[in-house]
């Protein structure tokens, strides 16, 4: 007998595949990934994609916003960048004689950040309130953002000279830390068949809007009905413990990162067109959820553990509820 959900998700499910066969018109492979930004959309979570140069980190993200009937900016970081460069600043009108409040790009529905990185500690702290509270606060007065207010921030691992590592707070601000590698020969191969003889490698003009503001906001409404067992909660929650407790870790997750762990499980059951969570969709979202809130110890670091090993190892010592 096949199971009925108790709200209609076929709606939403035709919205992501219809964005999928967008994306995949320009983006070659990559389809966890698409996946991923579909998840952070859903939850209306921030999204950090790290890659080296060259495997589509702003192409993916600017694919994705153009997909969607919402208003998208972009803000290139860079050292001189100041943060009312990305706010807004106050300025004189003369024909009124007084401040008025210029606001930056920042002020969009989804906001594309290149190279974030690249930006010093006071740039970085500017984005502490609009991206947890979806409002900003200049001159005494609060601004409040249109929603649904998005972040994709890319990136670059490799490169170190003219870049400023990230605060935690911050990080822990980022609903998934996404790692872009390099795509496998046959998907390269795929990549040089496609654009062999094209002027331009990446025409975002053949990408059409395929989701309204509108319906959005209602698949997001739609994630609160989605059930989640009283199990699965602590299941969640041990997780998220042992990581403040592995003996190969300094810094474990926050609460936010329990919060994030569940949405974006929950997320994940909508897509595959289920109004209730599995074990396996919690799996699912584990390493982009914590990835970037743990920090190793320093005898791990040097030893060339990495965050997903040990994520890895806490899923294994788990117990998985029946």
């Amino acid at each position: 007998m096949e199971y009925q959900n108790r709200i209609d998700l076929s709606e939403l499910k035709q919205a992501a595949d219809a964005i999928r066969n967008e994306v995949s018109k320009v983006l070659v492979g990559q389809h966890q990934m698409v996946d991923q930004f579909l998840v952070a959309i859903l939850t209306q979570g921030h999204l950090l994609i790290e890659g080296v140069p060259g495997v589509a980190k702003t192409l993916a993200a600017k694919l994705v916003a153009k997909t969607l009937s919402l208003d998208f900016s972009r803000i290139q970081f860079t050292p001189d960048l100041m943060p009312s460069d990305v706010l807004g600043t106050q300025i004189f009108n003369q024909l009124k004689s007084q401040f008025e409040f210029k606001q930056g790009p920042i002020f969009s529905n989804i906001v594309l950040i290149d190279e974030i990185n690249r930006a010093p500690a006071k740039t970085q702290s500017a984005l502490f309130e609009v991206m947890e509270e979806r409002q900003i606060t200049n001159d005494r007065t609060t601004y409040q953002m249109d929603l649904p207010f998005l972040v994709f921030a890319t990136q670059n691992p490799i490169e170190q000279e003219g870049t400023y590592r990230l605060p935690e707070a911050q990080l822990d601000r980022f609903l998934f830390k996404i790692v872009v590698d390099y795509p496998n020969a046959e998907q390269e191969f795929e990549i040089l068949q496609k654009f062999h003889g094209h002027k331009k490698i990446a025409d975002l003009s053949q990408i059409q809007a395929v989701v309204s503001k509108a319906q959005l906001l209602a698949f997001q409404a739609q994630l609160a009905d989605i059930q989640i067992e009283e199990s699965l909660l602590r299941y969640i929650s041990q997780i998220v413990h042992q990581t403040r407790n592995h003996k190969s870790l300094y810094l474990g997750a926050s609460p936010r990162a329990s919060i994030a762990i569940m949405q974006s499980s929950k997320a994940m059951a909508a897509l595959s067109g289920r109004d209730f969570v599995i074990p396996e969709d919690i799996k699912e979202v584990l390493n982009p959820v914590l990835n970037h809130r743990i920090l190793l110890s320093a005898e791990k670091e040097m030893e060339g553990t990495r965050p997903a090993d040990v994520i890895a190892q806490i899923i294994h010592d788990t117990e998985i509820p029946r």
